[in-house]
């Protein structure tokens, strides 16, 4: 097998654990993961940055998967009529958040491989009564939307998750109009992550083994062609049952940048 084969295979393999574990979590079945990119339904919601009055708009059982590492709707300056796409919508917490900001006349698209939790963000959306919001199917490496038809993107605790986050960056900038911009909340690393570490598909879909180093993430966004690339919020894990190899070393990040506008 060629180094690309080697590569393709082991983006496959990663894939693959991946959706079967947020499968499990969308059916009751498992817990997230092993960094924090996950709470105890809303009062941990509350904690990344999820205030009382916003939770209490959107459906209960949205928020009870509790899967995240903050929050990126409450960052993202969403306005009425706004086209938002949120990667990895996963239940749909920053969907029905963002589809609350956007109004009747703006639209939230929630992108996810995973059926089980397109099923249950789907049921949720129809039981609620969202008349504007679309959960697709689909990878973030081939993001299902159109070009340059999107103002804003949203991701919470999920490109970690991608085996190719340049791919991912050069797929939001292509949706993104011109002037759009995106606010991600992700895992990043501070040092050197033991290498078991980052071979252990237990650790891809706990949100460590696929974090990029803080400053090749930022780069990574540059590189897909984004501007103004900043940290805006921060905030290093360090709980008691960390392996002692990673503490101090894991930070959940929200990220915020802007597609340039046409001749800038």
């Amino acid at each position: 097998m060629n180094e690309e084969d080697c590569v393709m295979s082991k983006e496959k393999e990663v894939k693959d654990f991946v959706k079967k574990r947020y499968g499990s979590i969308a059916k009751g079945e498992n817990c997230c993961c092993q960094a924090s990119c996950s709470w105890e339904a809303a009062e941990g919601a509350k904690t990344l940055g999820y205030n009382e009055e916003d939770l209490a708009k959107i459906p209960e059982e949205a928020v009870a998967l509790g899967l995240g590492c903050g929050n990126p709707t409450g960052l993202a300056e969403i306005k009425e009529g706004d086209v938002v796409l949120d990667l990895g919508s996963g239940g749909g917490v920053d969907v029905f958040l963002a589809a609350n900001r956007v109004g009747p006349e703006g639209r939230v698209i929630g992108i996810d491989m995973t059926d089980e939790m397109l099923d249950r963000a789907r049921k949720t959306a129809a039981e609620h009564g969202y008349q504007n919001v679309d959960f697709r199917k689909g990878d973030i490496e081939r993001m299902p939307v159109e070009d340059a038809s999107v103002d804003v993107i949203l991701s919470n605790c999920v490109i970690n998750l991608a085996y190719d986050k340049l791919k991912v960056f050069k797929e939001a900038f292509r949706v993104l109009k011109p002037g759009g911009r995106i606010l991600i909340s992700d895992i990043v690393t501070d040092g050197e992550i033991p290498e078991d570490v980052r071979a252990s598909f237990d650790a891809w879909a706990g949100c460590i083994a696929g974090a990029l180093e803080r400053t090749e993430y930022l780069d990574t966004i540059r590189e897909a062609g984004f501007s103004d690339v900043r940290i805006v919020k921060e905030h290093v894990y360090g709980e008691p049952d960390m392996d002692e190899r990673l503490k101090g070393k894991i930070i959940s990040v929200q990220v915020a940048s802007t597609k340039p506008c046409c001749g800038s």
